[in-house]
């Protein structure tokens, strides 16, 4: 995400989306009634017969929507800003819906920029200086191809050996096998640091031949032994902090480390609070290090005065994605839990 424009006066900022987590930051971002401003294709205002209304064609023109509704649809790579319109050169009051891929710059107007808006704008450009991440998550007949982005793991391909339950497993199956695998990896556009695990020996002949394939990246093919393939895998890699640095400073990695923290906590019943009333009270009494919510309820009177309180008192808070598995445990606890300094009765 790059930050184009900043007036404190106007309270408004003009954002460029880079990449698709920077669409899923800006869902999370915007909120009902913001004003968000943006170049988008409308037809043409007919002035002429209007007993005989003809279809013009689309124009370009830019219009200020007050913002509805937001949706992120990942499958298209787009977000959805449905509203209505209140600047532009035509159908004020009427309900138009902009579409913002990567690439379209946004201008968004807010009554107020709270701390933790701005600590969203600030993580997305902290996010575009670090290189996600490819995982290959294999065994004899099976693997998994998936990337880790900041809202979560995206699942990209999955590569089966002997599909049709043939009986005998030769070299020219195997070699076949690998190589669907390294052209996966290679129509990845990107040059993230790539990880390939799971259990037995496929693993080691997999990285051997992607360093052949890609030498450009063959120095940042690291390999891991885990217990699964698949997803299962990946996750078990990321909980075991395995990967070194690369996994390490990922923000799913984070997050998953802070829910497996309060989960460890709950299991001992030591330094935790989860559910809005319990952590509220935690938080008035100033013994909350870290407050853990979910994408889902920062959003809500309630978040934002909790996130207050919690400043106040010099705690940090992490929000998090509920499109991992560390987010989804999260949820099942009512998307609100903290990580304590000391103890409450």
């Amino acid at each position: 995400m790059k930050v184009l424009h900043q007036d404190t006066r106007t309270n408004e900022i003009k954002l460029l989306p880079e990449s698709i987590d920077d669409l899923w930051h800006m869902e999370n971002l915007l909120d009902e009634d913001d004003l968000v401003y943006a170049t988008t294709m409308r037809r043409k205002e007919d002035k002429g017969d209007k007993l005989r209304p003809e279809r013009t064609e689309k124009v370009r023109m830019r219009l200020g929507i007050r913002v509805k509704k937001v949706e992120f649809h990942e499958s298209d790579n787009r977000l959805r800003l449905l509203g209505t319109i209140e600047s532009g050169p035509q159908d004020l009051g009427q309900h138009h819906t902009l579409m913002i891929g990567v690439g379209d710059a946004v201008t968004i107007v807010k009554p107020e920029w709270k701390q933790a808006h701005l600590d969203r704008v600030k993580r997305a450009v902290e996010a575009s200086d670090r290189p996600s991440i490819v995982f290959v998550a294999l065994e004899d007949t099976e693997a998994v191809v998936a990337v880790a982005r900041e809202y979560g793991l995206k699942e990209l391909a999955t590569i089966t050996r002997n599909p049709d339950g043939k009986m005998y497993d030769t070299k020219s199956d195997e070699q076949e096998f690998l190589d669907k695998i390294a052209d996966a990896v290679a129509a990845i556009p990107t040059e993230a640091p790539l990880i390939v695990l799971g259990p037995g020996f496929t693993k080691e002949s997999l990285a051997r031949l992607l360093r052949d394939k890609l030498p450009d990246r063959g120095s940042d093919v690291v390999v891991l032994s885990t217990g699964q393939a698949g997803m299962a895998g990946i996750q078990e890699a990321i909980k075991r902090g395995l990967g070194g640095k690369a996994v390490e400073g990922s923000r799913v990695a984070k997050e998953t480390r802070l829910v497996e923290q309060l989960f460890s906590e709950i299991s001992r019943d030591g330094l935790f609070a989860y559910g809005l009333d319990s952590v509220n009270t935690a938080a008035e009494a100033g013994a909350i290090d870290t407050l853990l919510l979910s994408d889902t309820r920062v959003r809500t009177p309630e978040a934002d005065a909790l996130l207050k309180t919690v400043e106040g008192c010099r705690g940090r808070f992490v929000i998090v994605s509920s499109l991992h598995e560390a987010g989804r445990r999260l949820e099942a606890l009512g998307g609100v839990a903290a990580i304590l300094r000391y103890r409450m009765e």
